[in-house]
């Protein structure tokens, strides 16, 4: 995707989660949905998982809108969140990488806790209950 078209996607976004839910709870039901995806490759791993693939790149292009969205000059969060979020990104990007070059559950399950406990503290509940959200 060029840089053109993740900035549509991120003003895609932007306009749904105004039209359909709060922000919040948007986002934090779309990281469920990603770590939803990934923890039933998870639990199937094998040495090509059946569906990595597409879970891998919803997970990615999902990350990159956020990252894409705190970059922008209009975002209103603080500075420090933005940073936090942009690092939470980065790490993720790179997890992803490794999955699809060489992969290993462990990888898959950081993205997968990462996921959940933002969600989690998106929605202000505890990962257990981010866990049985995403079931």
């Amino acid at each position: 995707m060029s840089s053109t078209a993740f900035r549509h996607a991120s003003k895609v976004y932007a306009k749904t989660s105004v039209e359909t839910a709060a922000p919040r709870e948007l986002e934090a039901s779309l990281l469920l949905r990603a770590a939803a995806q990934l923890q039933s490759v998870l639990d199937s791993w094998s040495n090509k998982p059946t569906g990595l693939d597409e879970a891998v790149l919803y997970n990615r292009r999902l990350w990159i809108v956020f990252i894409d969205s705190v970059m922008q000059e209009e975002n209103r969060l603080p500075a420090a969140v933005r940073q936090n979020i942009m690092n939470l990104g980065v790490f993720v990007l790179s997890e992803t990488f490794s999955l699809m070059t060489a992969p290993k559950p462990e990888h898959l399950a950081n993205i997968i806790a990462i996921n959940r406990r933002i969600a989690a503290g998106l929605r202000g509940k505890s990962e257990r209950d981010s866990k049985r959200s995403a079931a």
